[in-house]
Formats: structure tokens, sequence, C-alpha cells
């Protein structure tokens, strides 16, 4: 059952409040905050695809606004708010507080699952609570802009982009190299950067399960990545702006 949580904050526009929703399976092994970008919400259908399978595999998930309703306003005409970093990633560094606070969820490891610019946001709350966040997914992610803070994270993290996502693929590649924890990079052919083709998001939904279910707990083997296993660094390339 789904359960309405709110989150008090402050921004540019002064106090407000953050919508989301708690789902929390019994005997749930762990919890994953998911992390929007690029001007989606909480009603994602993507992500809201992908916590339906880590539901049926025993997380509990939390899918969260980062921006209040007066912010989202302002971000559907300036585009501003949504690659605002530092502002996503004290949203989401709260809301890893407040899951170790509540009742249902105080006593079970959290992972987070960004998407687009969300994926920097969640890297950064991961550098910033190593002791919480026990492990990252990023689903067609920004983890570039993440910046200084990739070094410092230390929870297992998994990046997955779309093969024909060549632009994303290569910044993935550059950020992984410097990730200071375990990870891996996985490949998904023939998909684009919002994963629509057949089966593209399931495969998503599959990979992230299984990371999930190795570091929050529930054992069970791990599918093999969708192309490469291990991810190994990459000579270094040079960035490209990508909006």
């Amino acid at each position: 059952m789904t359960q309405p949580v709110t989150l008090e904050t402050s921004g540019p526009l002064g106090p407000g409040r953050l919508s989301g929703d708690l789902v929390v399976p019994a005997d749930a092994t762990g919890v994953v905050v998911f992390a929007h970008g690029s001007g989606s919400s909480r009603h994602s259908p993507r992500n809201r695809a992908v916590a339906e399978k880590l539901q049926d595999s025993g997380c509990a998930t939390l899918l969260l606004d980062l921006l209040t309703p007066g912010e989202e306003e302002v971000d559907a005409r300036t585009t501003e708010l949504r690659f605002d970093i530092g502002l996503l990633a004290d949203r989401l560094t709260t809301a890893v507080d407040r899951v170790a606070e509540w009742p249902n969820t105080r006593d079970r490891p959290v992972g987070l699952f960004g998407a687009s610019t969300g994926a920097a946001a969640a890297l950064v709350a991961a550098a910033r609570r190593p002791d919480r966040v026990a492990a990252v997914v990023s689903r067609g992610g920004r983890p570039d802009l993440a910046g200084e803070a990739l070094a410092a994270v230390r929870a297992p993290t998994l990046l997955v982009v779309g093969g024909h996502d060549t632009q994303v693929l290569q910044l993935n590649r550059q950020a992984a190299a410097l990730l200071g924890g375990p990870h891996e990079l996985s490949v998904v052919p023939g998909a684009s950067h919002l994963f629509g083709e057949p089966g593209a998001l399931a495969k998503v939904a599959e990979l992230a399960a299984a990371w999930f279910r190795e570091h929050l707990g529930g054992g069970g083997p791990r599918p093999a990545t969708a192309q490469g296993g291990h991810f190994r660094p990459p000579e270094p390339v040079r960035r490209q702006p990508f909006m």
C-alpha cells in the first residue's frame, strides 16, 4: 500500500513541502529513494515501473518530488532548477536522513536510484552520507555533474546507459573513472536515452533489482550485466556538453 509522505524544506522560493509516495513491502530488506531529474517528478512512469520491480524483489521504495510545486512552476519556464545539483542533493540528503528515522524504514539499509540529473544528486548524497547509503543505481544519468563528489562516493554504484545514448555513455565512462568506490557500467544494447525500446526499461529494472538485492540484502544471484561485466576505467576522453 502506498503511503503519502511530506518533507519540510526551504529553497529559492522560501519554505515549502516535498511530496512523496512510500511503499514498504512485508519483510523489506532495504529502502530505495528515487531521485528524479530533468523536469520529471515522482509520477514518472519509467521510475514507477522500476519501483514496482524493486518492490517485487523485496525493497521498500520512496518516490519523491525534489522540487516544491512553486519551484516546479518556475522550472517549467526556466529549466534552471533541474540542473541545480546542490539543491537537489540537499533535498535527497534530507530524505535519506528522514528514512533513517521513520519507524517502518529506519532499520533498513538505504539505496539511491537516480535518473538524468537526479543521478548526480544521488551520488552527491551518497558522498555526504557514506554511513547510510549502501548502494546507488543511475539510469541514463549525468554522474559527471556530481563533480568532485565522485571521488568521495564509497557506495557500490551501477551506471546503466543505453547503447544508442552515445554522448551520455561517454560522460558516464569518464565519471566512472573518477568514482571512489566499487562500480560497474552496464550498457543496454539498442536502447536510447529514455529506454523506450521494447524490453529496454525491463532490463534496467532487472539490473537495478539485482544490484540492490546484492548490496541491500536479500541475496540471490545477479544477472549478467547487459554488456561488458565489471567496468574497467577507460582512457581519458574529452568532456562534451550535454543538455
